[in-house]
Formats: structure tokens, sequence, C-alpha cells
């Protein structure tokens, strides 16, 4: 066997791979600048952020967002959420798993200038919170977050507003 010739092992090297080269699922457009970009916002607590890095999966077919809140002085926590296509529904759905055991599933509706996370469930030891999201873009690298919770009455309540940015990885 040959070794390689740096030529090679260079193009080999700098390729990119099935997953950066797909194009994603049409249903998708609406997130695709999302993928291949990090996005960081301030919490409410001095010093703490929100980190969201999404990547696609499977050439296209899903989208991951893992996502890291840092806290100074405290042990990191975070979670998982993959975005992917129901063929039969004709809806983007998820599944977001925390790394403390909460979980909630859900849909994601394209609006114009708005990605919506309509009235879902959050799970975590036995309890159940009621929630939706929306994400307001702001400009080609930043979006908002807006996230309410419905309370026993009924009404929805502000839990939180974050203005997220893109980042380096």
């Amino acid at each position: 066997m040959k070794p390689f010739t740096p030529l090679l092992l260079s193009l080999l090297l700098t390729a990119p791979t099935g997953a950066s080269l797909a194009e994603p699922l049409a249903a998708f457009q609406p997130m695709a600048f999302l993928a291949g970009h990090c996005y960081r916002g301030e919490l409410n607590k001095p010093g703490q952020t929100d980190t969201h890095c999404f990547a696609w999966l499977y050439g296209g077919k899903a989208l991951r967002d893992t996502h890291t809140v840092r806290t100074p002085n405290r042990p990191d926590f975070g979670g998982e959420t993959t975005y992917y296509y129901d063929s039969a529904a004709k809806t983007i759905n998820y599944v977001y798993i925390e790394d403390t055991g909460g979980i909630s599933r859900g849909t994601v509706e394209s609006a114009p200038g708005a990605l919506v996370f309509p009235a879902s469930q959050y799970i975590n030891d036995g309890e159940t919170m009621t929630l939706r999201v929306r994400w307001t873009l702001q400009g080609e690298d930043a979006y908002e977050a807006f996230s309410e919770a419905q309370g026993k009455d009924g009404a929805w309540a502000t839990l939180f507003k974050v203005a997220f940015k893109r980042t380096a990885k």
C-alpha cells in the first residue's frame, strides 16, 4: 500500500463531509440559517449565558441543537433537541432532552420572520409545565427567543426573553 501524498492527504483532510454537502429537506428551509452555527444569549443572572449550536444530521433529514447554560461558580447544564420531519403529518417535530432528566416534544411552525413552537408539555420529575415559544429573526445573525408558561388559571406569563447572537463555535 502506498502512503498518501501530501496533496492527497490535504484534499482528504479538507474535503467537506456528506453532512455539510447535503441539501436539507425543503421543510427545514425556515430553520436552515441555524445549521452550522452557534448562538449565545445573556440570561437574567449576571454572567449566565445560554449557547445553542446547530448541526444537520443524516444528510439534512434532521437538525440537532445542543445547548449549554453556563453560570459563574456553578456546574454547566444543558440539553439537546433533535428536529425531524414527520412526513405523515407534514410537520417539523422535535424532542428535547435535558441532562437533568427533563423532556418535551412538540412541533415547529414557520411564520413570517419567525419560528413558532406551539404549546407543548415540559416534564421533569413527574411535574409538567405547558410552554410556548417564538423565535423572531433579528437580521442574518441573531434571533430573539420569547418563552411563556401557562399557569393553572390558563393565563400565559413570560418566562424569559433572550437575544441570541451568532458566535464563533
